[in-house]
């Protein structure tokens, strides 16, 4: 495995452990619906959390959670909808982005609830 995805890897264990600490039961991880793929579903209390995580070891000029193109973001759209549907939820969904900062000066985790919207 190439180090940008054990890196990948263990930014999701990280993420998830961040959405514990904070009162999150994980319901998947890295969920697959045709071509998409949702890193976590988590949820507390009625609210399903789609969790987009970005893990980077640079920091780039561009904020990390910009880097979710439209064309990710329906595709998580689409996945999230599966999901709920065969899942038979009666939940509000939620997309998250969960981005991970780590490099040798610094470590930094942070944690945008609702980062973008579907209609």
């Amino acid at each position: 495995m190439g180090k940008h995805n054990e890196f990948g890897k263990e930014g999701e264990k990280l993420a998830v452990d961040h959405l514990i600490a904070k009162g999150y039961e994980i319901r998947e991880k890295n969920y697959r619906y045709l071509k998409a793929e949702i890193d976590i579903i988590a949820q507390k209390d009625d609210v399903l959390s789609i969790v987009e995580v970005r893990a980077r070891s640079n920091d780039q000029i561009i904020p990390i959670a910009e880097t979710i193109t439209p064309k990710k973001i329906k595709l998580l759209v689409a996945a999230a909808d599966q999901y709920v549907t065969e899942n038979e939820l009666d939940v509000e969904v939620r997309f998250d982005v969960i981005t991970i900062l780590k490099n040798k000066k610094m470590f930094k985790i942070e944690y945008l609830e609702s980062a973008f919207y579907h209609f």
